[in-house]
């Protein structure tokens, strides 16, 4: 079923794109929570009225992801981890202990921003990339020292 965006969603698309999904999907959560309108003739013709408005927020969502990117970039934290020998961790650096250790500093992400291909097993200084809006993804230092 396509579908035109009215607001911005990471999986899918940027508002006031035409997007193809389940029709499930759209009966039951993107029509209902009015994240999107069905792509019929009447709506296009009122997308393509408002396609300088869309534009415009699509540059203010840009710009706040630019600050929060610029804002991430060279940002160290440390999180602390129980360690037996060899310097291998009891249990593994996740997600969620980064963003814990980013909001110890006052930094507020979520847990999807962070992308950690897989967990941290081992002590060391790593870099995670942090997704902040599509394509601006600064990174971060992320130090695991033992507890």
């Amino acid at each position: 079923m396509k579908v035109i965006l009215k607001e911005t969603i990471d999986s899918l698309g940027i508002i006031g794109t035409e997007v193809n999904v389940a029709p499930g999907y759209a009966r039951n959560y993107l029509l209902p929570q009015d994240k999107a309108v069905p792509a019929t003739p009447q709506y296009r013709k009122i997308l393509a009225q408002e396609k300088a408005k869309f534009d415009l927020q699509i540059a203010k969502e840009k710009e706040l992801a630019e600050q929060m990117a610029e804002r991430l970039s060279g940002v160290e934290c440390e999180v602390p981890a129980k360690v037996h020998q060899e310097d291998r961790l009891y249990g593994s650096v996740t997600v969620r202990d980064i963003v814990d250790a980013l909001a110890r500093k006052e930094i507020q992400v979520e847990k999807r921003m962070v992308l950690l291909k897989e967990p941290i097993k081992t002590i060391g200084t790593f870099q995670v990339p942090i997704r902040v809006y599509k394509e601006v993804e600064p990174e971060i230092t992320v130090h695991v020292v033992p507890e």
